[in-house]
């Protein structure tokens, strides 16, 4: 294991379509690792092609973990994932492996490394009573009351973002004070993670990948899966789940409110804007260290840097 004050876990993070999962799994071939997923689609069940999830072949081959644990129809946090990844990577840790967690979801590693604000939990009354006045006046007029008690939190909140506005509302009325003061504390002392990110060599090789990418999971059944997920009838295209980037676009072709050419273009479009989002993340994070993606040699290179970070013996399978 590494040493008192050395990194207690190595994350692998970087926009969509950059490599991220055939790099981890790379990895694994010379680093005794479990792979800890910082997806936060992953997490569910049936949303399997259009979120690029690793087969069930390959997640036999090399441990995987927060992946299919959850319905579509529940929802997942930030603060879930610190306090599901922090036990992982103490489980992961004992057995002497390297505990890498994977993902572009960069609101999830924020958590887990720099710990909790302390929020109230979730109140369904609360919840129902905003989702009953979004149907009345709309989620723009909820974003206009929490410009009022939180002008903070509306200027980084969409008016369209109804997960976001109504989290912020809830909190407030909970707490009678608004989100923002009380993200401002940190429950949980910072964690010593090493973190990596693939950055593209340019933003139209990043694209073009994603339009590759798109085009491929639709010839593997995208539309197919996301016709399935509708036919449960316990789904809708407001959920969390269902709000990842691809299905929301194709649940809008199934409804019949655009064609198949638009629904394309708006998911290529929503997933640029993506990647473009967690690039301005990276560079304002000057803890994570950008890799340059698809390099020669870039596996070999990573494993040296995380063994002399991770004390990794040589021709082990343990970590010292």
């Amino acid at each position: 294991m590494s040493e008192p004050g050395g990194i207690e876990c190595v994350c692998l993070t970087g926009p969509t379509a950059c490599g991220k999962t055939d790099l981890a799994l790379a990895l694994a071939d010379a680093v005794p690792l479990d792979i800890v997923s910082m997806d936060s689609a992953l997490v569910y069940r049936g949303l399997d092609i259009g979120t690029a999830k690793p087969p069930p072949e390959v997640r036999r081959a090399v441990p995987h973990h927060l992946i299919d644990i959850l319905e579509p129809t529940e929802s997942y946090s930030a603060g879930r994932f610190a306090r599901d990844a922090a036990r992982l990577v103490s489980e992961i840790r004992a057995r002497g492996r390297l505990p890498l967690l994977v993902g572009g979801t960069l609101l999830y590693l924020k958590a887990f490394r720099d710990g909790l604000s302390v929020l109230p939990r979730a109140d369904a009354r609360i919840r129902a009573e905003l989702e009953r006045e979004a149907e009345r006046h709309g989620w723009a007029a909820l974003h206009e009351r929490l410009r009022q008690v939180d002008p903070q939190a509306a200027a980084r909140i969409a008016p369209s973002d109804r997960q976001r506005i109504q989290r912020a509302l809830e909190v407030h009325a909970l707490a009678q004070r608004p989100i923002t003061e009380l993200q401002r504390g940190r429950a949980n002392p910072e964690r010593r993670v090493l973190s990596i990110a693939l950055v593209p060599p340019s933003r139209s090789e990043l694209a073009a990948r994603i339009e590759r990418r798109f085009d491929a999971m639709v010839a593997a059944g995208f539309v197919k899966e996301v016709e399935r997920l509708r036919a449960r009838g316990d789904l809708t295209p407001h959920l969390p789940a269902m709000r990842a980037v691809g299905y929301r676009q194709i649940w809008s072709f199934l409804d019949g409110r655009c064609s198949w050419n638009e629904a394309r273009e708006k998911a290529l479009a929503a997933t640029r804007q993506y990647a473009k989002r967690q690039m301005t993340w990276l560079r304002g994070d000057a803890r994570i260290e950008t890799w340059p993606a698809f390099a020669a040699g870039l596996r070999d290179r990573l494993v040296e840097r995380i063994s002399k970070e991770c004390l990794i013996a040589k021709n082990s399978r343990r970590l010292c």
